[in-house]
């Protein structure tokens, strides 16, 4: 069990900590992402320095990785641990998904910040309320233009909406460590912002669109 568990671990962990913004970078831009604007490596700093094109593609693949590694978790639980609760496995992987996204081993665990693959995995874990934070995101880009704190509002909204879907389901339950997984992760991305909040409490924090890099 133990080994089975640590595979899930591994898998779900190596896939997301493809840099995939990082990639696109180098290979369309010749250059490293981490030397422009924000230094991260995340979608926004892509489309801030690369062009809407990038940007949307990072998001694009951040999201699916992390679709993907929820998929996989399931999967190999399945043939693994076949007496585990897939919703086990399945946050499982979710949560090292998004650790690896954070922290990749290939950039010296300095990843992004994990929202777009925070979304990509509660979307195939906890739909509903996935769907719910990202509108909830876009409302408030839309009314702030701040990315930061549309990303820091819709995170923690999440957990919110997870709860309040998961009332109006019937059966099907929510294992502990789901929800558990459900409240981790936004911290993490919550957390990942610190350097954010300090700027917005300062008054220097860039809007979308703005020159400055967030």
């Amino acid at each position: 069990m133990v080994l089975a568990t640590l595979v899930i671990m591994v898998a779900a962990y190596l896939l997301g900590s493809v840099p995939t913004g990082y990639l696109l970078f180098r290979l369309f831009r010749k250059e490293d992402i981490r030397e422009s604007g924000s230094g991260n490596i995340g979608a926004t700093n892509v489309l801030r320095s690369g062009g809407k094109g990038l940007g949307a593609a990072t998001f694009l693949l951040d999201m699916l990785k992390g679709c993907s590694a929820v998929w996989l978790g399931a999967f190999l639980g399945g043939l693994l641990l076949p007496h585990c609760p897939v919703r086990d496995t399945e946050s499982l992987a979710a949560l090292c998904a998004v650790l690896g996204h954070v922290f990749p081993v290939w950039l010296g665990f300095r990843g992004g910040k994990g929202v777009a693959t925070s979304f990509g995995v509660f979307l195939v874990a906890a739909p509903w309320a996935a769907l719910a934070a990202i509108g909830l995101f876009a409302l408030v880009l839309t009314v702030s233009r701040y990315v930061s704190v549309a990303s820091i509002l819709g995170a923690a909204g999440f957990p919110v909406f997870a709860w309040f879907f998961n009332r109006l389901q019937t059966g099907g339950g929510r294992p502990a460590f789901f929800i558990a997984v459900q409240i981790a992760v936004p911290l993490i991305i919550i957390a990942k912002h610190h350097q954010n909040i300090r700027r917005l409490l300062a008054g220097t924090e860039a809007r979308m669109g703005a020159r400055k890099t967030a």
